[in-house]
């Protein structure tokens, strides 16, 4: 029987969806750098991340990239194909060695007509997808790059109480997830280590002051 990480969706999903996806999945292994899936690709299968970490990013009509999360242990996705088998909406790439558990479609469905329970997993995790969605869309229209900045600082560290924490980002992967320009970010983190906020190493950006980071947030916004 395949373990499971109990954290992300997984934390708080039934027993029946658990059993079945350690019964029914096909693990998946990945390279630093291997695309699992790229936007536009038939969806076909259901996935769960059970070690490392992948990207999801999409592309402009212009060919630019935007990176929208780093999915960990726990998370689930490609749940969209279950309810609109078309094309892929984004690309997933594995940002360090990576495993996956891959259930295909067929089979979801076919524990879901013997199993009426687990829709209620399928309909709650494409809620909490819709929700994510709009935050990052009105995040993008509405606040100012370093508030975005901030934002997603805080959704990529490390989950602890405790400082100094890293993120594992350059600064132009960082310009990729807030949807700014590498000289915005520069010029916002540069601010930021004069205030000691932050500092940046050889890994990344670490975070200094998290009570701070929490200010410049300002996460009572939209």
């Amino acid at each position: 029987m395949i373990s499971l990480p109990n954290t992300g969706f997984l934390a708080d999903a039934s027993d029946r969806l658990k059993s079945m996806m350690a019964a029914q999945a096909r693990p998946v292994s990945l390279s630093r750098g291997q695309v699992l899936f790229d936007q536009g690709d038939p969806g076909d299968a259901l996935f769960a991340v059970t070690d490392g970490a992948l990207e999801v990013s999409v592309l402009s009509l212009q060919g630019r990239k935007l990176a929208l999360d780093l999915m960990g242990p726990g998370a689930i996705f490609g749940e969209i194909s279950l309810f609109d088998p078309g094309p892929r909406t984004a690309t997933i790439t594995a940002t360090q060695p990576s495993q996956v558990l891959k259930v295909r479609n067929a089979d979801i469905l076919a524990q879901i007509n013997k199993h009426p329970e687990l829709a209620g997993d399928m309909i709650r995790l494409a809620g909490l997808r819709m929700r994510w969605m709009g935050r990052q869309l009105n995040e993008q229209v509405f606040l100012p790059v370093p508030t975005r900045l901030a934002r997603k600082l805080l959704h990529l560290a490390p989950v602890s109480d405790s400082c100094p924490k890293t993120v594992a980002l350059s600064q132009s992967e960082l310009a990729e997830y807030v949807g700014a320009t590498r000289e915005a970010i520069s010029k916002t983190i540069a601010a930021w280590k004069r205030l000691g906020v932050i500092e940046t190493v050889r890994s990344g950006i670490l975070i200094q002051d998290l009570e701070a980071l929490h200010v410049l947030a300002d996460l009572e916004q939209i």
